[in-house]
């Protein structure tokens, strides 16, 4: 049996570029964080569906098959997920792509591309929200 990592630590990110994945894997494992990687929506939804031990959660707007503000509305109707904050990113210059974000749920919006400094005031955020600052 595998030593469950605590809730505390572990961040869901979905993203469907590689390279992005990559990228805020590395700067949140730099600060300590466990990062549950998933290429696309739809298997974020599918982690979501058997695990919600998540601190909180990075979803890129634009994305196959499940897109983020989508995946958002989900986690906000259902009881065990409700309480995970989520950080929304994208590329796109499409200011809608943001208000639908905090529509859905999402607590802090990243616009791509981002320096680290920015992911980790975004972060800080995030997890402020998540232990309930």
């Amino acid at each position: 049996m595998s030593e469950q990592i605590p809730a505390s630590r572990r961040i869901l990110v979905a993203d469907d570029d590689p390279a992005i994945l990559r990228l805020i894997t590395a700067i949140l494992e730099k600060e300590g964080y466990t990062v549950v990687p998933a290429r696309d929506g739809r298997e974020a939804y599918r982690l979501l569906q058997t695990d919600s031990d998540f601190l909180a959660c990075v979803f890129d707007v634009m994305m196959p098959n499940i897109q983020g503000p989508e995946l958002v509305r989900h986690m906000k109707s259902e009881r065990r997920l409700r309480k995970i904050p989520v950080m929304m990113m994208t590329a796109e210059q499409n200011p809608k792509l943001s208000s639908d974000s905090f529509a859905a749920g999402a607590v802090v919006f990243l616009p791509k591309p981002f320096t680290t400094s920015q992911l980790q005031v975004m972060l800080r955020m995030l997890i402020s929200k998540a232990q309930g600052a």
